[in-house]
């Protein structure tokens, strides 16, 4: 059996003092995390060591209404939103899970963990804990409860015990994932993948108590400075820097791959690389797609990155179409926008806002079924018609994945009178599926699998596509990074098919991963996507 979880945004909190209460915060955090999951959302609180709960299937703003958050009380939780991939839609696979043993854990994932086949065996056989969904982060929440079931009842100074336990939890584990456990009545953990595929950020602030605040006057910088912080200090963790900056913390750092970050109940921070072999490399298509452009992950802004994807591309497309006959540059909305701004600034030809966008639809890239992610198109975007009238238009988006969008932008752009349309993209062809948490689908379902430029541009009926290339999308990344922290490598296997966590194309894995997302499955289920 096939697990998947899916792209996700999470975020845990807890507050020095014990009488406020984090619902509020959770539920704003969530609230700018929206872009990494429309499907469903979930809170979890711990209040004088009783647990609140509440997750349902719909956006944050819909799942919490107020005599909801007025139950999750406590100074101490996790929030949860994802978007659907492969799999099933139900709400008892919304996150936050949680297991009773040992202590009351609760956890909230991003990613996709890749040999979820050994670890249910594992977990089921060897563990004796049942296993009631078909999402991984509930093998890592038992995992991780096992582990911890192995150490010595913590008492005391217990942190040794929590890094034993993702120790384990990472030698086991296979897959791009970040996450967060809250143990109840013990405190708050960080984790990160050993390749640091999935991104995860740390952040934190002076608390405020009755009466002034107490302790630190400013922030430390960093979390070993925070071991002695006595319920001093007001801590973060979240996918996206955005919902450290927006909630008033300060940004420390990224967690780093294979690291865990543990916060007692009295706010005293410690932390530890879980396993032998970290290294850094990224998911790159974070930069192009995911992320919102005002965050920052690994040190890099991701605006900046996607400024230095448009000075890439205008310079592929001089070099390939010295003699081109472009009149404007359009984005198509949002993610493009800035990447198409850069590369009209660097060709010399006006940006026009050609497509509006009505932002009470899901993503086309995410939602289940051809027929739908076609007639979504336009119920999703609008031209302005004098903006494409007579004109030669060079659109940018951000990618293209099985074409099926682009078609219909080409489309409605030659309806609204352009002479010539040419596309480009930010990311380079992508050919491979991704394994790290990413719906892309099956690789016989890509425009670009076994398909060349103009192949492709005959497929989606434009005149002309260029595409970034991967040393470039590479560069555009990290030219962004912040000196003392420079991003060298990368996870690119949708566009490389080289991953970094070693599975190769054509394993088993891909072909029960094919039987899972294809477009065939998801129809015969009644188009549900998890």
């Amino acid at each position: 059996h096939l697990f998947f979880i899916t792209m996700c945004g999470i975020i845990g909190i807890l507050l020095a003092n014990e009488d406020q209460h984090v619902n509020q915060m959770i539920f704003d955090g969530l609230t700018v995390l929206q872009h990494r999951g429309q499907d469903a959302a979930g809170i979890v609180t711990s209040e004088n060591r009783r647990l609140h709960l509440r997750k349902d299937n719909g956006l944050v703003k819909d799942v919490f209404q107020q005599h909801h958050m007025m139950e999750l009380r406590g100074n101490m939780g996790l929030g949860h939103v994802r978007y659907p991939t492969a799999g099933s839609s139900s709400c008892a696979e919304a996150q936050p899970l949680y297991t009773n043993y040992p202590f009351g854990i609760s956890v909230a994932h991003n990613g996709n963990l890749t040999n979820t086949i050994e670890l249910s065996s594992h977990v089921s056989d060897d563990c004796l804990r049942h296993v009631n969904t078909d999402s991984d982060s509930e093998l890592l929440l038992n995992l991780f409860a096992e582990e911890l079931t192995k150490r010595k009842r913590l008492t005391g100074n217990f942190a040794n015990d929590i890094f034993a336990a993702m120790e384990g939890v990472m030698r086991q584990c296979k897959g791009g994932y970040s996450g967060l456990y809250m143990i109840n009545g013990v405190g708050l953990v960080g984790f990160r993948d050993p390749n640091g595929i999935r991104p995860i950020v740390f952040g934190s602030r002076v608390a405020e108590k009755k009466g002034g605040k107490v302790g630190f006057k400013e922030v430390p910088g960093t979390p070993r400075k925070m071991s002695e912080a006595d319920k001093s200090l007001d801590y973060c963790m979240a996918s996206e820097s955005v919902a450290i900056d927006t909630l008033g913390f300060k940004l420390i750092r990224d967690i780093n791959p294979g690291e865990c970050i543990f916060i007692n109940n009295d706010g005293n921070c410690h932390t530890k690389i879980c396993h032998p072999s970290a290294r850094l490399t990224p998911c790159i298509f974070e930069y192009v797609y995911f992320a919102r452009p005002d965050s920052i992950m690994d040190g890099c802004s991701v605006y900046e990155t996607r400024l230095n994807m448009g000075v890439k591309l205008a310079a592929s497309i001089q070099a390939r179409y010295p003699d081109h006959d472009v009149d404007v540059v359009i984005p198509i909305p949002d993610t493009s926008r800035t990447s198409a701004l850069q590369a009209a600034y660097q060709l010399g030809r006006p940006f026009r806002e050609g497509f509006i966008k009505n932002r009470y639809i899901a993503r086309t890239f995410i939602m289940p079924g051809q027929e739908t992610r076609k007639k979504s198109v336009r119920l999703k975007l609008n031209t302005i018609k004098s903006e494409f009238a007579g004109k030669n238009v060079l659109l940018v988006d951000d990618s293209i994945v099985r074409g099926t969008t682009a078609r219909e932008i080409v489309q409605m752009a030659r309806d609204a009178g352009a002479k010539k349309v040419y596309f480009t993209s930010a990311a380079p062809p992508i050919r491979y599926p991704n394994i790290y948490g990413i719906d892309i689908p099956t690789q016989h379902e890509l425009v670009a699998y076994e398909r060349e430029e103009h192949e492709v541009a005959k497929h989606i009926g434009c005149d002309w596509v260029v595409y970034q290339s991967i040393p470039d999308l590479e560069e555009s990344v990290t030219m962004a990074s912040k000196e003392g922290r420079r991003v060298e490598e990368f996870d690119t296997s949708c566009f490389s098919g080289t991953y970094v966590t070693g599975q190769k194309i054509g394993d088993e894995y891909f072909q029960a991963l094919h039987e899972k997302r294809n477009d065939a499955a998801q129809h015969k289920k009644g188009g549900k996507e998890k």
